[in-house]
């Protein structure tokens, strides 16, 4: 077997992540599992603060999205309707002489099971044909575990904001356009998860959808459909407008989406974008476009580039998702506008018959596309006609824009971002160097720490408390006493924490004008100021809010 290829940054990453309680692989006194990852003291915080902010800029800020946590096993018909049962899959190969399991499409090199930053090329023995691999994990609902228990760990958390569309837009007294978000766990059985937390089995989604009126509805309302220009990343992003179309929705959700990583600290510089072509895209798909991060195991394109891997990806889904939960169900998905109605009554009759026709079309080629075998075509054509008869009472299905993000791939992205060293050297030459995690304040696992100058002073150590009870109902804060203050401001270095406050003896009032003053170290550029302890409260807040 040739020798592993490694990659110095990510290996550099994985041990820092079990060193200072980040990541630490799943089971692991038991040889682990592999796929699975387990977030320590620190990665839990950090995954908390992105959870939190993601919903925040979602749903709280927002008048238009409401929220939803759905559960993680489902009717199975759901994942029927979806097409997750039928077609959800991976091509997978079995190598005849080592008897490995692959993906068709990784087939040349695969993850190093002890190592997961390192990767070991597959031996050249002869393999099996590719087959289709369902990603869903099975399991059984009651006692009796027959087929007709079957139900399965949900692949995504989009379907269940489909499946309950109604309820929501029923009791959340909104109207199209609005949103409902999800934050939650979704399980695939990958064949070689890889990359340590990229891919993986167990793994939680920040998943928004964004349910808009079809553009023949907005054109027989407002006479024409709005569509954006190029937007300036520099300039805020546009208001919403009624006479928005699927497109510029998309455009939207993507630069609203891009300003939020801007937010926590991921530039411009470190995404890239793609967008998919005619031949990449879900058959019902009309657009989407991936936000990528250039990740230390990112590839280079053939220009020399690396233009990353996915974080996100922003589809326009068209009404795919709740016209097949209609067809399977057999509950209505759509809804009324008495706005359309009234608008309908006074187009002319050749525009009726112009967006009649149009949305006759589009739903026919959604019928047919996701037809059953027991459809036949005069079938297709009569629901395609009752549904675009249905625009002049006033009634559609709604389409849909889905940012959808990764929450353990942003953590990665965050860890890999922050990351940097620092070597110093002292007047005798001898040099060290040391970690610096770089976060954002508003997703540092820990905001602040509280460092007694000497933890044998008493005083100092009262001090030091009260300013820790102070701010600890408003922030994550983190005590440290031990060893000198020089190896606790490296270890908040490590840790990512922004700011730490020293408790020295000028807080006590050794020089008057200091008395109930402490020291304020910033961890970026190690810069130092005096603050009053009465002032430090709004001063931490208007730093990481």
């Amino acid at each position: 077997m040739a020798e592993p290829k490694e990659n110095l940054q990510m290996e550099k990453i994985v041990s820092l992540c079990k060193r200072r309680g980040f990541v630490f692989q799943s089971s692991e006194i038991y040889g682990g599992i592999n796929g699975f990852w387990d977030y320590g003291p620190l990665g839990a915080e950090l995954k908390r603060n992105v959870k939190e902010l993601w919903w925040n800029a979602m749903t709280r800020q927002r008048d238009d999205v409401a929220g939803l946590e759905a559960t993680i096993i489902m009717s199975p018909e759901i994942w029927k309707a979806s097409g997750h049962v039928a077609t959800f899959s991976d091509p997978m190969v079995d190598c005849k002489t080592c008897k490995g399991r692959f993906r068709a499409d990784q087939v040349g090199e695969i993850p190093c099971p002890q190592k997961p930053s390192k990767f070991v090329s597959e031996c050249h023995g002869e393999k099996t044909p590719a087959r289709a691999f369902n990603l869903m994990f099975q399991t059984y609902v009651g006692p009796t575990a027959t087929e007709a228990d079957i139900a399965y760990l949900r692949p995504e958390t989009a379907q269940a904001i489909f499946a309950q569309f109604k309820n929501v837009l029923e009791t959340s007294r909104q109207k199209v356009p609005f949103g409902i978000a999800q934050v939650g766990k979704a399980f695939r059985n990958e064949v070689t998860p890889r990359n340590f937390t990229f891919r993986s089995r167990e793994f939680e989604q920040m998943e928004l959808e964004f349910f808009i009126k079809p553009d023949e509805v907005i054109e027989a309302i407002h006479g024409a459909v709005a569509t954006l220009g190029a937007l300036d990343p520099k300039a805020p992003t546009p208001e919403p407008r009624p006479d928005w179309g699927w497109q510029a929705w998309h455009q939207y959700w993507v630069e609203e989406r891009v300003r939020f990583y801007e937010g926590i600290g991921l530039s411009r510089e470190t995404l890239g974008f793609h967008h998919q072509t005619p031949a990449e895209l879900a058959h019902y798909a009309r657009a989407c476009t991936d936000i990528l991060f250039k990740f230390p195991f990112s590839k280079k394109a053939a220009d020399g580039n690396v233009t990353g891997d996915e974080l996100e990806g922003i589809a326009a889904r068209s009404d795919f998702d709740l016209s097949q939960h209609q067809r399977f169900s057999g509950k209505p998905m759509g809804v009324f506008d008495d706005e359309l109605r009234a608008a309908w009554a006074k187009l002319p009759k050749e525009k009726q018959d112009d967006l009649w026709r149009r949305y006759y079309e589009n739903r026919k080629n959604y019928l047919t596309k996701s037809a059953k075998p027991d459809e036949t075509p005069e079938q297709i054509q009569k629901q395609a006609t009752d549904d675009a008869n249905g625009l002049a009472k006033g009634q559609y299905i709604p389409h849909v824009i889905e940012p959808s993000a990764g929450v353990d791939r942003l953590i990665l992205a965050l860890i890999a971002n922050a990351y940097s060293e620092v070597t110093k050297t002292d007047d005798k030459g001898k040099s060290e160097t040391t970690v610096l995690m770089k976060f954002h304040p508003r997703v540092a696992p820990v905001k602040v720490g509280v460092l007694p100058l000497l933890k044998n002073k008493p005083e100092l150590v009262k001090k030091a408390l009260a300013v820790r009870d102070l701010l600890r109902p408003w922030m994550n804060v983190f005590y440290d006493d031990g060893g000198s203050i020089g190896r606790r401001y490296a270890r908040q270095d490590e840790a990512g924490t922004p700011f730490c406050v020293t408790i020295d003896f000028d807080t006590l009032g050794e020089k008057p004008e200091l008395l109930d003053t402490v020291t304020i170290r910033y961890r970026d550029d190690g810069k130092q100021e005096r603050l009053k302890i009465s002032e430090l409260m709004d001063f931490l807040l208007s730093k990481i809010r």
